[in-house]
């Protein structure tokens, strides 16, 4: 609400017994469009329509300056809420990268993912995303590498293999598996669940 806003500021803040409600309309709040954004992506991604879940994604992710809640102190409760969208921003990266993947974007994507798998070192759906950017974009040494360095972490840290998914998915690169091709058509999973069993 601007200044040349004709809503006055007893239709913004109402009082009410025992304190005030502020009545701000859903279309102004970000977090609302940002979640009706990625709503309408995942229902164009799902339908196979990459070229809009990825403009989708992209909008909604262009609302974001920062990180969430970055200059409110957090308590218990709104330390959750800031997590919590916080992975709903990955999310987001994630299934718009997908939707670029799925349209050939391959080597558009490798600088990103790069940054984005050195700030989430153990996240293996953004590794799977760099596996399959750098496979595509005939560095499949690469993309080996990068399953090593995942797989070093998870066992080294946390004492635990890699996901069915990644190694299925690392397997594949070692065959030259014909499905890590980009295929036409509506394909409804991430690249993470390309080998989902």
């Amino acid at each position: 609400m601007g200044p040349d806003s004709r809503e006055g500021v007893k239709d913004v803040l109402a009082t009410r017994h025992g304190g005030y409600l502020l009545q701000i309309p859903e279309s102004h709040i970000d977090v609302r469009i940002f979640e009706n954004l990625t709503r309408e992506g995942q229902i164009a991604f799902e339908s196979g329509d990459n070229a809009l879940a990825a403009e989708r994604f992209r909008s909604a992710l262009d609302l974001w300056r920062g990180q969430a809640l970055v200059d409110v102190r957090l308590g218990p409760v709104l330390e959750i809420e800031a997590m919590r969208l916080e992975e709903s921003r990955l999310v987001a990266v994630e299934r718009r990268i997908d939707a670029d993947l799925r349209m050939g974007r391959h080597t558009e994507l490798i600088a990103e993912l790069m940054e984005l798998t050195a700030r989430h070192p153990r996240h293996e759906s953004l590794h799977s995303q760099a596996m399959v950017a750098l496979y595509r974009s005939g560095r499949q040494s690469s993309a080996l590498d990068v399953y090593r360095r995942v797989r070093g972490r998870l066992v080294e840290e946390l004492g635990v293999e890699p996901s069915p998914q990644l190694q299925r998915l690392h397997q594949a690169m070692l065959a030259v598996d014909p499905l890590l091709d980009v295929l036409s058509g509506p394909r409804p999973t991430s690249t993470f669940d390309l080998f989902a069993a």
